[in-house]
């Protein structure tokens, strides 16, 4: 159909204008060139408007009917048709617009090429760096899990070390309990030949050398006390100390081992592994405690620890050894003391009774013959007694002679019988000195069998406490080995 009139968009409604194509416009999109182009009255178009230097004219509305009615000229179009009429394009305007999409289109493609250029390139540098990345994680990994491995294993000699020695500490203890135990054996033997040895009578009971070596139990009884000692700091060292450097290490070694595990499986992990899950927001929670400098040095202080618990055991154990050795050393040398001092008082013991007994033997042989001696002068003055009554009967006679015969001649008897008389006088007291000597003999004979007894009564607890010191325990089972 044609209608009849003129379109506003013409080219010869418009200014004059060059019949040249326009400039080409700048490289950039089409939708930020270009403006929407508006028409009164209705939506804004969302197509392309070539852009025009023509208004459109307002009317207002007819009251009557509501139509556009242009002042000063007749309407050449229908109403309804407006819109239509208002969508015409000029020939310019296309080729303006095909120059435009062209060029829109070169742009587009050029900026799509170098997108695509740097999209590779990116890619490239984005995988070669995840790649990097991936290696150097890979790279601290196995550094992270040879540092883990070498404290790991430092770790797990100085635990063996440590219960190596935790070891030897109850060994020492054990040695410690049976020497303390062996030494009362001992101690109990020389206290009961204290107690025996106070059995001695008179002049045998004495401070002899065997009573000075059996005093010197005290210094037994200061040896089980500095033993004791020494077994009451093993529990504290062992269980305090020794077990506490165990633990820490322990507790060290299995946190070691669980990192290595952990560790060696994130090391083993690849992009094709089944394991690996998106873990979203992980790298935002820091979970450390520790730096690797803190790291190493919580190992270190922890060997140091056990290195120091493991000096004082060994300290100890060498002071229990120097104890147990002195003891044993001292132990034997008064044992040994002691026996050479029984054996030499029971020799001296033994020497003095016989010695008593050879006198006794003579002492009673005396006596026999100081008795012999006795009878014989007592025979001797009964028998100067018939002498002397004659002797005196004849004086007696002879004085009643009569007047002048009463002469004092030559057969006077006086002489004779103080001859006589002072002859049994000297026989009287040689007979009360031979008894005197006699009981003097006698009580010689008591003494020295009292002495004889008393020296046997010792003889015999000496010899009884040397029976029970036969028995003495060994140097190794001193030193507490079993």
């Amino acid at each position: 159909m044609e209608f009849l009139g003129t379109t506003q968009l013409a080219s010869y409604c418009g200014p004059k204008k060059s019949c040249l194509l326009p400039d080409i416009a700048p490289t950039t999109t089409t939708k930020d060139t270009y403006q929407a182009y508006y028409l009164p009255g209705y939506r804004q178009l969302s197509t392309w408007r070539p852009g025009l230097l023509h208004k459109v004219v307002s009317v207002p509305p007819n009251d009557d009917n509501g139509q556009f009615n242009p002042s000063g000229r007749p309407p050449t179009v229908l109403p309804a048709l407006r819109s239509s009429l208002h969508a015409r394009y000029s020939t310019r305007d296309w080729h303006h617009a095909n120059m435009v999409q062209l060029k829109g289109s070169e742009v587009s493609r050029y900026c799509a090429g170098r997108m695509n250029v740097d999209s590779v390139r990116l890619m490239q540098d984005k995988d070669q760096l995840t790649y990097q990345m991936q290696e150097d994680s890979r790279r601290n990994l196995i550094e992270r899990i040879s540092n883990i491995a070498y404290w790991r294993s430092e770790l797990m000699y100085e635990l063996e070390c440590l219960l190596k020695e935790n070891q030897a500490l109850e060994t020492t203890k054990k040695r410690l309990e049976c020497a303390v135990d062996e030494l009362q054996g001992p101690l109990k033997v020389a206290l009961e030949c204290l107690y025996h040895r106070e059995k001695r009578k008179g002049i045998d009971l004495v401070h002899d050398d065997v009573e000075k070596n059996l005093i010197k139990v005290r210094s037994d009884l200061y040896c089980s006390r500095k033993m004791q000692k020494q077994l009451e700091r093993v529990p504290f060292l062992l269980h305090s100390i020794n077990r506490d450097a165990q633990h820490a290490l322990e507790q060290d070694l299995s946190d070691k081992n669980s990192a290595h595990f952990i560790d060696e499986k994130c090391f083993n992990l690849r992009n094709t592994s089944d394991s690996i899950n998106f873990y979203y927001g992980v790298e935002k929670a820091d979970k450390t405690v520790s730096v690797p400098a803190t790291w190493a040095k919580f190992s270190e202080d922890n060997i140091r620890y056990s290195q120091h618990a493991r000096a004082n055991s060994v300290k100890l154990r060498e002071d229990a050894e120097v104890a147990l050795e002195s003891a044993s050393e001292e132990m034997w040398n008064q044992f040994i003391s002691t026996n050479l001092a029984f054996n030499k008082r029971i020799a001296e013991v033994a020497d003095a009774k016989n010695k008593l007994q050879a006198q006794l033997a003579r002492v009673l042989q005396e006596i026999f013959q100081t008795e012999d001696t006795i009878m014989l002068l007592e025979r001797s003055i009964k028998a100067k007694e018939y002498p002397l009554k004659v002797a005196q009967t004849r004086l007696e006679g002879r004085t009643k002679r009569p007047n002048i015969e009463l002469c004092r001649d030559a057969p006077q008897l006086v002489t004779e019988v103080y001859t006589i008389d002072d002859t049994i006088q000297t026989l009287k007291q040689h007979l009360q000195e031979a008894r005197d000597t006699l009981h003097m003999l006698m009580v010689n004979k008591s003494n020295l069998e009292h002495d004889i007894a008393v020296k046997a009564n010792s003889l015999y607890i000496d010899k009884k406490c040397m029976d029970m010191r036969k028995v003495f325990p060994s140097t190794p089972r001193l030193i507490g080995y079993t």
